[in-house]
């Protein structure tokens, strides 16, 4: 079987499901989730032409003045009077302009003496610290578009144009299988041969920043039966998620086993180091992310498969993990006939590939703040050598 490269596994992957269905939630419980609807502006914002500065509200046409106060204007309370021509409004930062005034004499700038106003610096040019009605935005116009993310800004932005809640996807339910004879429970007394099962608790603490909800099935032994019942029981989740059994080995069942419970094999075996056994496909409505069981294989394909998955699922225009230029510290070598994914962490020299690679070293893995991309072929590569970089943190 030819192996798969991964950018081509990505797309299939998105190609397998849609966005979820949406819900209209309060903006304050927005943050973190990605729109399923373009949102237009229910208002113009500003709503007037509105002071900038402290100061005063005049005709610019008529610097230096005099100019005779008759009014004033604060952000929150009675609209002014017109003004007259000869007269000035003293004004406040966001309070609206008089009829009349086109321009502000700020506080700084004048000299009053009484209700008789003078300009002491100037000219003053026409529209002078104005905010103009409807500048940042008008009625009907498209605020966000469907996909963008809601971070401070958007949400900020769909405040003003008049939204008290958003169109957004429901949270993705995501079942973890955990799957091998050796594993045990996170904390439980570990005998000779046995292993901490800390997949599924990793996974989980990946998934913590996006709005999902997980279902942990357990540990899965590995037998056919007790498989095929989990693949059952997980088909009612958005997104299944096994770890390890992915393999060739006698004992690696978790594709007869999916197999045998319906499901369908859209992909298996990608070009990548570490990762190459990732498997997916789909059970009923559900899709299928068979990641390998090695912990450092399992988070280095979750951050490239699972986590992309997820945002496309919540209606992510842009899912796919970002990448960031970078300069190596120390020199690598060359790459085999698999794309790299070394873990390495940022130094105030550059890039520092962690001294372990294997894919069992949780010790180094959890050095790594981000993963150099090395494509297949690559030649050995010098300290000072430009690489490109996944940030994970």
């Amino acid at each position: 079987m030819n192996l798969l490269p991964v950018a081509e596994a990505q797309r299939r992957l998105m190609a397998l499901g849609t966005t979820l269905p949406t819900e209209d939630i309060p903006i304050p419980a927005c943050a973190g989730r990605w729109l399923t609807r373009d949102i237009p502006a229910l208002r113009d914002q500003p709503w007037a032409d509105l002071s900038a500065m402290d100061g005063y509200a005049i005709r610019a046409a008529e610097w230096p003045g005099p100019w005779h106060v008759t009014g004033e204007s604060a952000a929150g309370g009675p609209l002014p009077p017109p003004l007259a021509p000869g007269q000035a409004c003293r004004i406040f930062t966001g309070a609206p302009l008089p009829q009349g005034a086109d321009s502000i004499l700020i506080q700084e700038d004048a000299t009053r003496e009484g209700d008789v106003l003078r300009a002491t610096d100037g000219p003053l040019a026409y529209g002078r610290n104005v905010r103009s009605a409807a500048s940042d935005f008008r009625a009907g116009d498209r605020l966000l578009p469907s996909g963008a993310t809601l971070g401070p800004a958007q949400i900020a932005l769909a405040v003003l144009g008049g939204h008290g809640a958003l169109p957004v996807a429901r949270p993705a339910r995501i079942a973890l299988l955990s799957t091998g004879n050796e594993l045990v429970p996170p904390g439980a007394l570990v005998q000779p041969g046995e292993l901490p099962a800390s997949n599924a608790p990793m996974l989980a603490a990946l998934l913590g920043s996006l709005p999902c909800e997980i279902i942990d099935l357990g540990i899965v032994r590995d037998d056919l039966e007790n498989m095929v019942d989990a693949f059952s029981r997980a088909a009612q989740a958005d997104i299944i998620v096994s770890t390890g059994g992915a393999s060739v080995g006698d004992h690696d069942i978790v594709r007869p086993a999916f197999a045998s419970a319906g499901g369908s094999l859209d992909f298996w075996k990608i070009k990548m180091r570490p990762g190459k056994p990732l498997m997916a496909g789909t059970l009923g409505s559900a899709i299928f992310l068979g990641l390998p069981g090695n912990p450092v294989s399992a988070f280095v394909t979750a951050t490239l498969f699972l986590l992309p998955l997820v945002r496309h699922l919540m209606g992510s225009a842009s899912p796919l993990p970002r990448t960031a230029p970078a300069t190596l510290a120390a020199p690598l070598p060359a790459t085999g006939e698999r794309d790299d994914y070394l873990r390495a962490y940022r130094s105030e020299a550059g890039i520092v590939s962690v001294t372990s690679q294997d894919s069992a070293a949780t010790a180094a893995m959890a050095m790594a703040d981000c993963l150099i991309l090395r494509p297949a072929g690559s030649p050995p590569a010098a300290a000072g050598d430009p690489v490109t970089v996944l940030p994970l943190s």
